[in-house]
């Protein structure tokens, strides 16, 4: 397929999965975290209430200026039947948002959904691509500036990039206009110590797909190691005939790879 198809093809893939998301599962859509225009989550609740109720947020890719909330409750599908809580993330994507904006959104939106919903039985993330690389930035947060210390008990982060450095000079940093500084500050890779502090007990799984390209696949095993090295609690998933996109795609599906995990992490396989 050429370039602009396979783009086309994962945005119809994650649509057609976040309607049917929006078929089987109780909904609040843009419910406020912030102030800001983007600042939105969309919420898919269980139809069964159970006391054991854990929470998926869920942080959407596309480089950090595609794509949106409105096609990211894909992944609602398999997880609220088992009664799983999904939180789709909204954020100021680029040009509008910068990188400083996006990971202050994102981690607002955890302080939010927590501060909500108080009553979840564990809190998990799942982030694709860019958006593995904020959930990473939420795992790296310093809590004490917050009002609340949130306990994530697991994290999925899928294809993702955990330092930026080698993006500068590529055509994805002309809608951020990152300076150096910039993706310093803001590279998980950098951030592992701030990690430990603040995310040990948490479960982390890195999945990179077979077909990714080389530098997500280097990207991918870097952090895995630089984290397990750190001593936490950390597993890398080469998830085989998979690429960049339908790695995160399959999540619509209960009896895929990553879905399986995700249930088992929390108890609900």
């Amino acid at each position: 397929m050429a370039a602009d198809d396979v783009i086309k093809a994962h945005v119809a893939a994650l649509k057609s999965g976040t309607e049917k998301a929006r078929s089987v599962a109780q909904m609040l859509l843009d419910v406020p975290y912030g102030d800001g225009e983007g600042e939105k989550l969309d919420v898919y609740v269980p139809n069964s209430s159970s006391p054991d109720v854990p929470l998926v947020i869920y942080i959407h890719g596309g480089y950090w200026q595609f794509l949106s909330k409105e096609e990211s409750g894909f992944m609602a599908v398999p997880l609220v039947q088992k009664g799983v809580v999904v939180v789709a993330v909204g954020y100021s994507i680029a040009p509008k948002g910068n990188m400083d904006l996006m990971v202050a959104q994102v981690r607002r939106s955890v302080v939010s959904v927590i501060q909500q919903y108080s009553h979840i039985s564990g809190l998990y993330l799942c982030g694709h691509s860019a958006g593995a690389h904020l959930a990473a930035m939420v795992l790296s947060t310093d809590w004490s500036e917050y009002s609340v210390m949130p306990q994530i008990k697991g994290a999925f982060l899928v294809s993702g990039i955990y330092d930026l450095l080698p993006i500068l000079s590529t055509y994805v940093n002309e809608p951020l206009k990152m300076t150096e500084e910039v993706a310093l500050r803001n590279s998980p890779s950098r951030l592992v110590p701030q990690l430990k502090a603040s995310s040990s007990a948490c479960e982390i799984v890195i999945a990179v797909g077979q077909n990714d390209s080389p530098e997500f696949r280097k990207q991918s095993d870097d952090y895995f190691k630089s984290l397990e090295t750190a001593g936490l609690k950390v597993t890398l998933e080469d998830i085989p005939n998979t690429d960049h996109f339908n790695i995160i795609e399959q999540l619509v599906d209960e009896n895929y790879h990553l879905t399986q995990l995700l249930l088992k992490m929390m108890g609900k396989n």
